[in-house]
């Protein structure tokens, strides 16, 4: 099969884009001839700088309307004197002025927005048995006898320009002679990164696990009945009036997604726990075939997952880690080309595998660029939004001044796939090696674990002391759809070095 070319018939070179398939959201990646991504500082859309302030407009009324309608009510308690509280004149109008102001400061005070607390994560380290380098990884292939010269040969530059290292972790059924992808195997490997993930969740934390009111899974390749929700369910012997949801088919943007939800419940149920367990199952998306656009996926995605804890309730502020602050979805699926950018197929010989436009890294940073455009509103300094309109309105220049949204984040967690698309990203949006250190650090040592990747990449920051009490941490996924999801958290306190951490030596 031969590889596309551009017009200059260049050499082509390995291009990853992480996605699912239009309608089933199953994360995949594409080879192609590497046109890289759009100049995010070049142009902006003026129509997502204004869908950023409306954000921003809506949510400011909210958060401003009851701290006002408490300043006037307490400015005109203050007008009263002593005398109006005289129980020996009138009793009855004394306690019925009390009680009036007592209902009304609650009012004030159960009308304030609450916020979205993040207690604690745990992200899983499979067993090291199941640690696979890079030459091993091709030996096995090679010995499994499912691919041609060519296909492993193909693997093999995949692996040496992926940016993942020798320590990684896949499970060694997938090269078995004859392996076919089975709901078992993808039930025991999925059973084994969750459990492990809230596990050592729960034993951070001390939740017990009737506290959980909400639970919220999300894995885009295995769907399975009973569903994965329902496993956590049974394997923790959760409420039986629990709130549990099991988002399938969308790709790695799901984790993001699945806190979204989470704030939502949270705002419908306050005073409950949300558990929130991200992962994708690998095993389940083997293949076994030699179509060289189908086989990346065996050569990035990893075995991973992380499990999240929320809460809402305002006295878990002093023991919460993180609050969010600001979350963005951008979705790109109206336009034909994101949403048939990606769909599966089957190979000559009827093994399936996924198609994947040679635009998909041109939707890709489109999408990305919407977002990020989105963000800027909500979270840049008032200084850089007063230079973009002054540029804006007076500038005679066809490029608006771009804001440096440097001044927003002390970290930054991109979804790590693959090193091409970090770089591209990094130089595009002119982050500094520091910014980039966890996303690349994470696809090194655990490859693309895909919507539990960002989880990685904030673990590396907490096991090195990054995290001083302020920051604000930006994550950024992206997947099928197309779509590109932002979320900012800011630190409560100052993180030391978690007890539990996948980062920790052997």
């Amino acid at each position: 099969m031969s590889m596309p070319m551009d017009s200059q018939h260049e050499r082509p070179s390995f291009e990853i884009a992480d996605q699912g398939i239009a309608d089933s959201g199953i994360p995949s990646f594409s080879v192609r001839v590497r046109r890289g991504l759009p100049d995010f500082l070049s142009s902006i859309n003026l129509k997502y700088v204004k869908l950023g302030y409306c954000y921003l407009v809506s949510h400011g009324i909210y958060f401003v309307g009851p701290p006002l309608l408490l300043v006037i009510l307490s400015a005109e308690i203050g007008k009263l004197t002593l005398d109006d509280f005289s129980f020996e004149r009138d009793l009855t109008n004394s306690l019925f002025l009390l009680a009036l102001m007592a209902f009304l400061l609650y009012v004030c005070l159960d009308s304030m927005p609450r916020g979205t607390y993040l207690l604690d994560f745990a992200c899983f380290r499979p067993p090291s048995e199941l640690k696979i380098s890079k030459e091993e990884f091709i030996d096995l292939a090679r010995k499994s006898g499912k691919f041609n010269d060519e296909s492993i040969e193909f693997q093999r530059r995949a692996l040496q320009d992926s940016g993942i290292g020798d320590e990684t972790y896949l499970p060694r059924a997938v090269f078995r002679p004859g392996y076919e992808a089975n709901l078992r195997d993808g039930r025991e490997e999925a059973a084994m990164v969750m459990f492990g993930a809230v596990d050592d969740l729960l034993a951070a934390t001390g939740i017990r696990p009737k506290d959980i009111g909400i639970l919220i899974v999300n894995c885009g390749i295995l769907n399975t009945t009973p569903s994965l929700s329902a496993m956590l369910i049974n394997h923790y012997k959760l409420r039986h009036d629990i709130n549990s949801f099991n988002l399938g088919g969308m790709g790695c943007a799901a984790g993001i997604i699945a806190i979204d939800l989470a704030r939502d419940l949270l705002s419908a149920w306050p005073g409950t726990y949300a558990l929130v367990v991200s992962t994708e199952v690998v095993s389940f998306a083997w293949y076994g075939g030699d179509e060289l656009d189908m086989l990346l996926p065996n050569c990035f995605f990893r075995m991973g997952a992380a499990a999240v804890l929320l809460s809402n309730r305002r006295l878990d502020w002093w023991r919460a880690k993180y609050q969010l602050k600001q979350l963005v979805r951008t979705h790109k699926g109206m336009d034909d080309r994101s949403f048939k950018s990606i769909h599966q197929k089957e190979d000559g010989e009827g093994k399936k595998g996924l198609w994947v436009s040679k635009d998909i890294v041109e939707l890709g940073g489109e999408a990305l660029k919407a977002n990020i455009t989105t963000l800027g509103p909500l979270v840049l300094p008032l200084s850089e939004q007063l230079k973009f309109f002054t540029s804006l309105l007076f500038s005679h220049t066809s490029k608006p001044y771009i804001p440096n949204y440097k001044l927003a984040f002390q970290h930054v967690c991109i979804l790590a796939t693959s090193k091409r698309v970090l770089d591209q990203i990094q130089t595009n949006l002119e982050l500094t090696g520091d910014y980039m250190e966890a996303s690349r650090q994470t696809l090194e040592r655990f490859g693309n674990t895909s919507s539990s990747s960002v989880w990685y990449e904030l673990a590396y920051l907490e096991a090195n002391g990054r995290i001083q009490r302020g920051d604000q941490v930006w994550q950024i996924a992206y997947g099928s759809g197309f779509k590109c999801n932002s979320v900012v958290w800011k630190a409560v306190r100052t993180v030391g070095m978690p007890k539990r951490t996948p980062w920790c030596e052997d």
